[in-house]
């Protein structure tokens, strides 16, 4: 059974002005099997953070359906966890109380609450600063708690929402880099969504390419793993990334009004 279903979505918002309809997204179908790393690719606006918002069960579709482990999404859930662009974090609590706050909401015991939140600190490489502060923190750090406090209320799918967009361009190297060898170990379902063709490559076995509120192509990454920043310079990648290009100049933004 594949993990996450998704057949014949389509998202419309509600337009203020005349109460019309903007169409989001369309004929949206694909399936994900457990432990898989898809990156979802493509221009601002066409539909890529309403898809991760569907499948989290934030947003409800005007058709179709979203199935984890055969069951319909029909609200959040514990199975579901999500990572936006901004940091998120308490700015009044530690790194290692940020880490703490889904588990504190999840009722665990104090002792095992510690424990698992100094393991997943120290998966992210921050075990020297869990009693920093984020102001005291650098973006990418702050962005490595985000993803420590994600992986520790342990969900069955990661759904990440352009983590990396506000980083500079070694910061988010670094950071793909990073989340790849915590994923190696906790082997999660990610849902990655990002603008960056190299990003997209680089952390998937999926790419799935959208534009215009609809998927132009689920591409495969046959690249081996674990993956080193030097496989960017082989043949094979340079390749992927000029394929995925290739779409973008026929991808416009969707904002279809129905």
């Amino acid at each position: 059974m594949s993990h996450v279903v998704v057949e014949n979505l389509k998202v419309a918002y509600e337009t203020p002005q005349n109460r019309s309809h903007f169409l989001a997204l369309e004929d949206i179908n694909f399936c994900i099997n457990r432990a898989t790393f898809v990156t979802i690719v493509g221009p601002s606006g066409c539909g890529k953070s309403s898809l991760l918002l569907a499948i989290d069960g934030l947003i409800f579709p005007a058709e179709g359906r979203i199935l984890i482990n055969g069951k319909q999404v029909k609200g959040p859930g514990p199975d579901r966890a999500m990572v936006f662009q901004e940091f998120a974090l308490l700015p009044w609590r530690t790194v290692l109380g940020n880490v703490r706050f889904g588990l504190e909401l999840q009722r665990w015991q104090k002792d095992d609450l510690n424990l698992r939140s100094k393991h997943y600190i120290k998966l992210v490489g921050l075990e020297r600063f869990e009693n920093y502060h984020p102001n005291q923190l650098s973006g990418g750090m702050c962005q490595r708690v985000g993803i420590a406090r994600a992986f520790a209320v342990d969900p069955e799918i990661l759904l990440m929402d352009e983590p990396f967009g506000a980083l500079d361009a070694q910061t988010r190297e670094e950071m793909g880099d990073q989340l790849l060898k915590t994923w190696e170990f906790e082997k999660k379902t990610v849902l990655f969504v990002t603008h960056s063709i190299d990003e997209a490559v680089f952390l998937a076995d999926t790419v799935i390419i959208m534009g215009r509120g609809r998927i132009k192509e689920i591409l495969k990454i046959e690249l081996p793993r674990p993956r080193t920043v030097e496989i960017r310079d082989t043949s094979q990648f340079i390749e992927y990334r000029r394929h995925i290009r290739s779409f973008f100049k026929e991808i416009e933004p969707s904002g279809n009004q129905v």
